[in-house]
């Protein structure tokens, strides 16, 4: 899968909830992102050098469109969030490693369990789409070696726990039409007061794989919660990035195991992820 340099077209910029807004554009880089993927979206302002990194939402292949969900956090976000329709910026993608059937990080499962956390909600989404377009085509999900497990025309059934501030929601919409939503919120004042290992356990949800993007302690509880139950889990992490394709180390996280090249225990978010098994990333 290769990344490419676009001028990709604004067709639609709007506000979400407070501080985080949608990205919608056309893009020839719809073409081979996959869900967990990222983009490097660059500032038109010259003296800010180093683009932004924004996580994937949707991907429509048809219509050659990716949306991005993303919270403004600084100058260049703040800059993104004032785009107009029919404007242009130049992005960089896709980046990184999804959740993808080849590499190991989308195993076949019947009632995954899909966690997001803040920001971490968007990427979710176009999981929980991917997930689920063997329902909407009425294809297996699986190849013929697979099928004697799962079935022929395996109907998936997500169940999303997706982690608020507070009643200030966003992209609830689309999690109710990907499968069952169930919420947390910092404060109490939406679904379960508390985390969302709280809500899955208050709410009683079970399944067969989980799948979880957010901050670093919530996927601490979420890696935890999987070995207890015995479920195989992968989650995409949240670092800061700067150069966004694997030079510049600035995102490095702990493995458990050392790399064949470098011998020592770290990976790449950018370009090792930003999708993990679970069991060889060291969240302590």
């Amino acid at each position: 899968m290769s990344k490419q340099m676009d001028q990709a077209r604004v067709l639609k910029s709007e506000p979400l909830a407070e501080g985080v807004f949608s990205l919608l554009l056309q893009t020839k880089i719809a073409e081979e992102a996959v869900a967990g993927q990222f983009i490097s979206v660059y500032s038109r302002d010259g003296a800010r050098l180093l683009p932004r990194p924004i996580s994937i939402c949707q991907i429509r292949r048809d219509a050659g469109t990716l949306r991005l969900v993303y919270r403004v956090v600084g100058r260049g976000t703040e800059e993104f969030s004032r785009l107009k329709g029919g404007e242009s910026l130049r992005v960089l993608g896709p980046l990184g490693n999804g959740f993808s059937a080849d590499a190991g990080t989308l195993p076949i499962c019947r009632r995954p369990i899909l966690i997001g956390g803040g920001i971490g909600i968007p990427p979710m989404v176009g999981l929980a789409e991917t997930l689920c377009s063997a329902n909407r085509s009425g294809e297996s999900i699986s190849d013929a070696s697979d099928q004697e497990r799962v079935g022929e025309h395996a109907w998936v059934e997500p169940t999303l726990v997706m982690g608020y501030r507070n009643e200030d929601t966003f992209l609830t919409k689309e999690c109710r039409a990907a499968g069952r939503l169930v919420i947390a919120s910092d404060d109490g004042s939406i679904g379960t007061h508390g985390t969302v290992i709280d809500a899955i356990r208050e709410q009683r949800v079970t399944g067969d794989a989980v799948f979880a993007c957010g901050p670093k302690p919530m996927l601490r509880a979420v890696k935890a919660y999987a070995e207890q139950n015995k479920l195989p889990c992968f989650i995409s992490m949240e670092e800061r990035m700067a150069c966004g394709i694997g030079a510049c180390l600035a995102c490095v996280c702990r493995t458990v195991d050392a790399d064949d090249h470098s011998r020592v225990k770290n990976a790449r978010v950018c370009a090792d992820g930003p999708v993990f098994d679970a069991k060889k990333v060291d969240l302590s």
